[in-house]
């Protein structure tokens, strides 16, 4: 009998599928070897994922099975197949297939409690002939098979990601070991989904190890909503310290119509309009650096302020508003954009647009409104607008998204495009605040309100954890992880 204090995982596939890219991703530290050729991994290996009061869950990482066709071929000519299996002693170098194979199947038959059978989601089910064979392999052992969707390309909206699984599910129907399948993407899953994967397995959990797994779930979901609220306060000191954040200047200045005179404005405003961007740039590196250390990855922002963020931003320049929009997507993000005066019809707007994303994997997407700076507390400060600032909560719950969903089986962080999706219920979230915000930003730049910094904070940390909340529920709303 199996150590009831111990509940097994074994992480199954046909070779070069992904399995030790997604034992990193779960584990969220390199393990094995992961590299795009067979047959890489060939000997198993556990790793712990969590542990509670001496108990452990187990994560196998083992060989991918080979040549399928001839093992199976071999299993059925025999009247005790997994006996026969087991007893063999292929060479592990003449024919490393087979010997990868037995591997697998060894450590299903002595070390699994259940299976994690992952394939690769990116070709159709009919395409993979092997699958089945393995299925009809591992259906001799009787371990209960939970199939993980992987390779399934970027985030994707519930419908598609509940419709593929469907078809998955259909797919293996014949196989009664299959108990679900579900999409796990080691690129782009998020540690949500790892909470669905966990809730996926305790009906299959053996029946003297309940308490075990019960336990060590309840010890997968504190650490990670502990991860989680360190982000929202991450988040929450980033977004109060910009609203905030004023620049003093002259009373002239201020009261200084802001004219379109010999292609020249008023320069003590626009020394005010860089200033307060360049803090935003560093404010939003800053974000994805902790986000990404917090997540248990590697590496930083690509888009850095270098040594002088000056030569990034400092620059107004003078477009067209159309023109801009046509070009803006190209826009890789605030540190490589510029802030522009928009010109229409001879006339210039009081400040200007964004251009582009603000980093942390959200290229791609713009501030598409002109803003304007407004006066602060005392009179003469100029501060970011209310709808200047709503734009900029939404960028960073998509910063935090970018990162939640990137495994780390994959690499080094590395920014790239967001999932289209990810933009409406971004959307949705922040208009839900919308009035929270609202208030919050009024008395943050009202003298007579008495709030102090670190009041702000707090409130900001209620909004954006409400704010998060939503955004993840609506992506995966079959989760229960914030009940």
């Amino acid at each position: 009998m199996s150590d009831p204090s111990t509940l097994t995982l074994s992480l199954i596939s046909h070779t070069n599928v992904g399995k030790t890219t997604l034992a990193r991703t779960l584990l969220r530290r390199d393990v094995g070897e992961a590299s795009d050729r067979p047959h890489v991994t060939d000997l198993s290996e556990a790793h712990v994922m969590v542990a509670t009061q001496g108990r452990r869950l187990l994560l196998w990482d083992t060989p991918g099975f080979g040549d399928t066709a001839r093992l199976l071929r071999r299993l059925k000519q025999s009247e005790q197949p997994i006996r026969w299996v087991m007893m063999q002693m292929w060479d592990r170098y003449t024919n490393r297939p087979l010997w990868c194979s037995q591997q697998a199947v060894k450590n299903v038959r002595e070390e699994a409690d259940i299976v994690l059978y992952l394939v690769d989601a990116s070709q159709r089910p009919e395409d993979m002939p092997y699958v089945d064979m393995e299925m009809e392999i591992l259906s001799w052992m009787g371990k209960p098979v939970i199939l993980l969707l992987n390779q399934t390309g970027p985030p994707r909206g519930v419908e598609e990601e509940a419709a593929e699984e469907v078809r998955w599910t259909e797919q293996m129907r014949r196989f009664p070991v299959v108990k679900q399948a579900l999409s796990l993407d080691a690129f782009a899953r998020c540690w949500v989904q790892e909470g669905e994967l966990l809730e996926t397995l305790a009906p299959a959990a053996p029946v003297e190890k309940k308490e075990t797994f019960r336990l060590l779930r309840a010890a997968w979901r504190e650490k990670n909503l502990d991860v989680h609220r360190e982000a929202v306060a991450v988040m929450a000191r980033a977004l109060s310290g910009s609203l905030l954040d004023v620049v003093r200047v002259s009373h002239e200045s201020l009261l200084q119509k802001i004219g379109f005179r010999r292609g020249e404005i008023n320069s003590e405003m626009s020394e005010a309009r860089r200033q307060l961007s360049e803090r935003l740039a560093s404010r939003t590196l800053e974000i994805t650096d902790e986000l990404i250390k917090l997540f248990g990855l590697e590496g930083h922002s690509s888009r850095p302020l270098g040594q002088n963020a000056r030569d990034l931003l400092g620059d107004v320049r003078k477009v067209n508003e159309s023109l801009w929009t046509a070009v803006g997507g190209l826009a890789t993000g605030l540190t490589s954009g510029v802030i522009v005066d928009i010109l229409s019809h001879g006339t210039t707007v009081f400040a200007g647009t964004v251009l582009g994303a603000i980093s942390g994997g959200v290229g791609g997407y713009m501030l598409a409104r002109t803003f304007n700076l407004v006066r602060g507390k005392a009179g003469n400060e100029v501060r970011w607008s209310l709808a200047h600032y709503l734009e900029q909560v939404q960028i960073v719950l998509l910063c935090y998204l970018a990162v939640a969903h990137f495994g780390r089986g994959r690499g080094e962080w590395e920014d790239g495009e967001h999932p289209v999706h990810w933009r409406d219920v971004v959307q949705e979230a922040v208009a839900m605040e919308e009035e929270r915000l609202e208030r919050l930003w009024k008395e943050a730049g009202d003298a007579k309100s008495g709030l102090t910094p670190d009041q702000i904070e707090e409130e900001m940390r209620s909004i954006v954890t409400a704010a998060c909340a939503k955004c993840l529920r609506d992506l995966y709303p079959r989760v229960e992880v914030f009940a």
